[in-house]
C-alpha cells in the first residue's frame, strides 16, 4: 500500500457501526491493509455518540428515526442523505478520501458519490439488499414509488466504478440489471470472522429449566417471517409436548411489538422469549448453549436471492438450521440444515420436531456446518475479494 494511507469513507444507513457486522469487518480489513477508514452511520441503541474512534476506525453518527410507509421512507431517506452529505464533507476536509463506499439500503447514496467524483473520488457500491424486490415485498404494489426505486438502483450501478455483491445471485443482478462488467463486480460474502468466534461451555441456566434451546437472531420485520415462526411453534404444541423447549428470539425491528402480542394470543408466553438486541458476548452464550437455529424468512424474490447472515453465524457455532427452501439459503447451509416447504408453518414445525427429537442428526448437521464455515464460508477468504475490489476501483 502507498505510504499516504489512502482514505476511505463508508456510508451505511441500515444499522449503526460496529453493530453492522459486515461493515465493521470490511472496515477492519481495510484498516489492516493500510487504508484510513471513516464510517458514516446512524445512531442507535447503545451507539449514541456522534463521533468516536474504535480500533482505529473513525465513526461519525447522525440521528435517524425508523419510518413506515412510502412517505415516511421518503422523509427518512431525504434527511439521512442530507446528514450523510455534510458528514462526508467534514470527513473529506480531514482525510481527502479516495474511495466512497455506499452500503444500501437505500439506493440514494450515489448522489453523494456524484458530487465527490468531481474531486476524483472512486465510488464502490456494496450491494446489501435488492431494493426493488424489498419495496414490492413491503408494499405489495408496482407504483411510482417502485419505479423510483428501480431508477435509483440503476443510477447507483451507473455511478459505481466497482460493485460488491454479497453472493452470486446479487452479482447476476449487478451484471444483468445494473449493466456492470464482470471484471468490475466482486462477490464478498457476509461470512463469520472465525478469529472472533468463540464457542463457550454451555450455560444451562439460559435454558430456564428446559432440555432444549432454539435460537433466532436477526431483524424482526414482515419479510423475516417471525409471525410464521410463531404459527409453527403453536402448531408444534399439537405435535409434541413442548414444555421441554425454549425459543429465544434475539433482535428487534418494526414488528416486535405486534409479535409479542401475537405470541400471547397464541398462548406461547411460556415457550417464547424476546430478548431485544443483545451484545455479542450474550449472543455467543446463547449460541453456545442452543441445540439449533431457525431462519423463517418468507419466500419472496428478495429473500430467495439474499444470503441471511444468521444462517452462517449459526453454522459457525456448530448449530444446524431449520429454514425454508430458498435458493441462497440452500447455497449457504447445504447439508447442514432441514428445509421446509416455502411459507408453510406446519411443515416448518415438523422440521423443528425432527430436529428436536434427533440428537445424532443435530450433531452430524452441526459438524457439517462448522466444517463448511472453516473451509469455505469464512471472512479470511472473503476479505481477499474485498481488497481486490478496492484495487480495481483505484486502478485506471
Amino acid at each position: 500500500m502507498p505510504n499516504e494511507r489512502p482514505g476511505v469513507c463508508i456510508v451505511v444507513e441500515n444499522l449503526p457501526v460496529p453493530l453492522d457486522r459486515r461493515v465493521w469487518q470490511e472496515a477492519l480489513a481495510l484498516r489492516d491493509a493500510g487504508y484510513r477508514v471513516s464510517i458514516i452511520c446512524p445512531k442507535g441503541s447503545g451507539f449514541q455518540k456522534s463521533r468516536e474512534t474504535l480500533e482505529g476506525i473513525e465513526i461519525y453518527r447522525h440521528w435517524l428515526w425508523e419510518a413506515s410507509g412510502p412517505l415516511g421512507y421518503l422523509l427518512e431517506y431525504s434527511w439521512a442523505l442530507t446528514a450523510q452529505f455534510f458528514l462526508a464533507l467534514r470527513i473529506y476536509a480531514r482525510t481527502r478520501f479516495r474511495v466512497l463506499q455506499a452500503c444500501n439500503p437505500p439506493d440514494t447514496i450515489f448522489l453523494i458519490a456524484l458530487f465527490f467524483k468531481l474531486f476524483g473520488v472512486r465510488f464502490i457500491f456494496d450491494h446489501h439488499d435488492l431494493n426493488p424486490e424489498l419495496y414490492e415485498t413491503k408494499f405489495q404494489r408496482h407504483d411510482l414509488g417502485h419505479k423510483l426505486v428501480c431508477w435509483a438502483e440503476r443510477l447507483t450501478f451507473l455511478t459505481a466504478k466497482v460493485s460488491i455483491a454479497t453472493n452470486e445471485s446479487y452479482r447476476e443482478v449487478a451484471m444483468n440489471r445494473g449493466g456492470m462488467p464482470r471484471d468490475r463486480t466482486f462477490v464478498v460474502r457476509s461470512c463469520p470472522d472465525m478469529a472472533r468466534i468463540r464457542i463457550r461451555p454451555p450455560q444451562p441456566e439460559l435454558k430456564e429449566g428446559r432440555s432444549h434451546l432454539v435460537v433466532y437472531l436477526g431483524v424482526m420485520a414482515h419479510q423475516d417471517g417471525l409471525d410464521l415462526l410463531l404459527e409453527s411453534i403453536a402448531f408444534l404444541t399439537k405435535l409434541r409436548n413442548c414444555d421441554d423447549t425454549l425459543f429465544v428470539l434475539i433482535g428487534s425491528g418494526p414488528e416486535l411489538p405486534q409479535l409479542k402480542v401475537l405470541a400471547s394470543q397464541k398462548g406461547l408466553d411460556n415457550l417464547v422469549k424476546f430478548t431485544g438486541r443483545l451484545p455479542d458476548e450474550d449472543v455467543a452464550a446463547y449460541f453456545s448453549t442452543a441445540q439449533f437455529g431457525v431462519a423463517p424468512d418468507r419466500a419472496t424474490p428478495m429473500n430467495d436471492k439474499s444470503t441471511m447472515n444468521k444462517i452462517l453465524e449459526y453454522m459457525a457455532f456448530g448449530l444446524p438450521v431449520v429454514l425454508y427452501n430458498l435458493t441462497e439459503g440452500r447455497r449457504s447451509a447445504g447439508d447442514a440444515a432441514l428445509y421446509a416447504r416455502n411459507d408453510d408453518p406446519e411443515d416448518f414445525a415438523r422440521k423443528i420436531q425432527t430436529m428436536l427429537d434427533g440428537e445424532s442428526l443435530r450433531k452430524e448437521m452441526g459438524a457439517r456446518g462448522r466444517k463448511r464455515i472453516e473451509e469455505e464460508l469464512n471472512w479470511e477468504n472473503e476479505k481477499r475479494a474485498l481488497l481486490a475490489a478496492y484495487a480495481a476501483a483505484l486502478g485506471s
